[in-house]
């Protein structure tokens, strides 16, 4: 539980400090929170911390989406701020760290899960986005008919 409202709180304070409207934040927050409830799930359930993320990322772009056709705002107000809590930072400084003291193949080892976690977050948003324009464009074309 604790994990999880610092996940919402993690995400709720760059919603602020990105000057999202005020009726978005705790949405902003909240989308955060469940991202967050959908990796610590899945890495406990698979122990692979990529696909934990790459999973995390899916539910973050879904959610957003979703808020973002209810509250007529870009999705990238809900899933920009959201998206810190899975952000691999720790494991970039770590990259370096190891860098710095010489340890080339721990760095390299860090330094390409890091990259993967990246990947992984893109790959989610990329594929979410896409189902939902897919969806939104087939809506429109049968109204069209």
């Amino acid at each position: 539980m604790k994990e999880v409202m610092l996940a919402f709180l993690g995400s709720y304070c760059p919603a602020i400090l990105f000057n999202i409207e005020r009726k978005n934040l705790v949405w902003a927050g909240l989308c955060g929170a469940a991202g967050w409830t959908a990796y610590k799930l899945v890495i406990d359930l698979s122990g692979s911390g990529i696909f934990a993320v790459f999973i995390a990322a899916l539910v973050i772009s879904f959610l957003s989406e979703f808020m973002a056709k209810i509250f007529k705002t870009p999705a990238t107000v809900f899933y920009i701020p959201s998206l810190f809590p899975i952000v691999p930072g720790i494991s970039a400084y770590y990259t370096v760290l190891n860098i710095i003291n010489g340890k080339i193949t721990e760095a390299a080892y860090v330094g390409l899960e890091t990259v993967a976690s990246a990947g992984a977050i893109a790959f989610g948003i990329l594929v979410m986005t896409t189902i939902f324009k897919y969806i939104n464009t087939r809506a429109m074309y049968k109204k069209g008919q």
